[in-house]
């Protein structure tokens, strides 16, 4: 088994990524991708999950991590996440993940693992790589419609940025609706406060990367 050489710090800030093994698919339908969102919600707790025992009144109590931002595409995952609490990090990533592999696992009748090794993880210390992690993250569906679109010359901007806006799997929809579930922005930095700002900083970036 693979060990992790990164030790989270309590109050830093960390970029979380990984991918299927082999770079597999890991979300093969809508269903996949909401129990992945399910299990980000549920397993944000100290609490021991059992699924089967779990009801519409559970109650996560205290939470053992923030996450920022996020992002699910069909072979891998982002994650922006604050150390909330000693080893929050790895127990809530230990959770989602072997919760996800079983489920998975079940499901398409496989065994053996389902994820590239363990998940990696970068430190986030600027400011800059702050909001840079911003726009990668939720940009990431821009490859689902044009996997070269940054180095396109006439790329379709407007096109693109409203296929990001309609995606269904990351966190940029609870920041337009302002109604946050697997989200915490608080413990962020407080870049975007409505939609609109939301919007006017993904088409810099879009426009950007045309340069």
């Amino acid at each position: 088994m693979a060990l992790r050489k990164q030790i989270f710090a309590q109050s830093e800030y960390y970029h979380l990524y990984n991918r299927g093994t082999e770079k597999r698919i890991i979300f093969l339908d809508e269903k996949d991708y909401n129990h992945f969102l399910y299990l980000m919600y549920l397993c944000n707790t100290e609490k021991s999950i059992t699924l089967r025992d779990i009801s519409e009144f559970f109650d996560r109590e205290e939470t053992i991590v923030d996450v920022g931002a996020f992002c699910l595409m069909p072979n891998h995952f982002h994650i922006l996440i604050h150390e909330k609490m000693k080893n929050g990090i790895s127990t809530y990533m230990r959770k989602l993940l072997t919760g996800y592999s079983m489920y998975f696992n079940k499901k398409y009748k496989r065994t053996g693992k389902l994820y590239e090794g363990v998940f990696k993880s970068i430190h986030i210390n600027k400011d800059t790589y702050f909001k840079y992690l911003y726009s990668y993250i939720h940009l990431n569906p821009a490859k689902l419609i044009d996997k070269n679109w940054k180095e396109a010359e006439n790329k379709k901007t407007s096109y693109l940025l409203e296929y990001v806006f309609s995606y269904q799997y990351s966190s940029l929809k609870e920041y337009l609706g302002l109604k946050f579930k697997i989200i915490n922005p608080k413990p962020f930095p407080n870049y975007f406060l409505k939609p609109n700002e939301h919007k006017k900083e993904l088409l810099e970036w879009l426009n950007f990367s045309n340069t």
